[in-house]
C-alpha cells in the first residue's frame, strides 16, 4: 500500500537524497530566483513559528539558516549587516531590558 504526501514547500538541499534512500518516489524541480525568494520568505516565517512554539537550538539554526540563505540570493554582505546591527543597537540599545512600551503621547510643538 502505498501513500501519497503533499507538500509543495522548500526543503534543504539533500534531503531529496535522504528520501530516496529511504526508498521513497519524490517529484520536485529546482526554481528560478523570483520563485526561490519568495519560497525562503515563506520558510523564513515557517521557521520563526517553530522556533516560536519550540524554542530549541535546532529551530533557533534552522531560522538562522534561512536567513543566511537570503543573504547568499540578495548578495548581502552579512558583515555589513553585523556592522549595521551594532551600530543601530549603538544608538538605539538592544532588548536586554525587556522594555515593553505603552503609550506615547506627541505634543505638536508650535512654529
Amino acid at each position: 500500500m502505498t501513500k501519497t504526501f503533499t507538500y509543495n514547500k522548500l526543503i534543504r538541499d539533500k534531503n531529496i537524497e535522504i528520501l530516496q534512500n529511504l526508498g521513497h518516489d519524490v517529484t520536485y524541480h529546482v526554481m528560478d530566483d523570483k520563485n526561490y525568494s519568495i519560497e525562503l520568505n515563506k520558510k523564513l516565517l515557517e521557521e520563526a513559528y517553530e522556533f516560536i512554539e519550540e524554542h530549541n537550538l535546532e529551530e533557533l539554526a534552522d531560522l538562522l539558516e534561512v536567513v543566511y540563505s537570503i543573504a547568499e540570493l540578495k548578495n548581502i554582505d552579512l558583515c555589513e549587516v553585523e556592522r549595521i546591527r551594532q551600530k543601530k543597537k549603538s544608538y538605539k540599545g538592544g532588548f536586554e531590558r525587556k522594555i515593553y512600551l505603552e503609550t506615547v503621547t506627541e505634543f505638536k510643538k508650535w512654529t
